[in-house]
């Protein structure tokens, strides 16, 4: 987690001690460091990308399909899904 120590000086209250510890924790900049990386996402690989894209492909005939033969509207097809 974190390799900064901090030892309680005799007679120090805790409350010192952990204004100390944020202290030091503040100046090596680890709590930047932290939330640099939060919102980070991977790139997804070769293979997640070809599977993302024919399920669309797939989805996109689907709807297609269903307007062509009469099955559907557009009107239902807008309609948000709900869950």
């Amino acid at each position: 987690m974190s390799d900064i120590e901090i030892k309680r000086k005799k007679g120090e209250s805790f409350e010192a001690a952990f204004r100390r510890f944020s202290r030091r924790l503040q100046q090596s900049g680890k709590p930047l460091d932290v939330r640099a990386g939060r919102y980070f996402a991977r790139t997804p690989n070769k293979n997640k990308v070809h599977k993302t894209k024919l399920r669309s492909k797939t989805i996109g005939e689907q709807r297609e399909y269903m307007l062509k033969t009469g099955k559907v509207t557009e009107e239902e097809l807008r309609k948000p899904i709900r869950r």
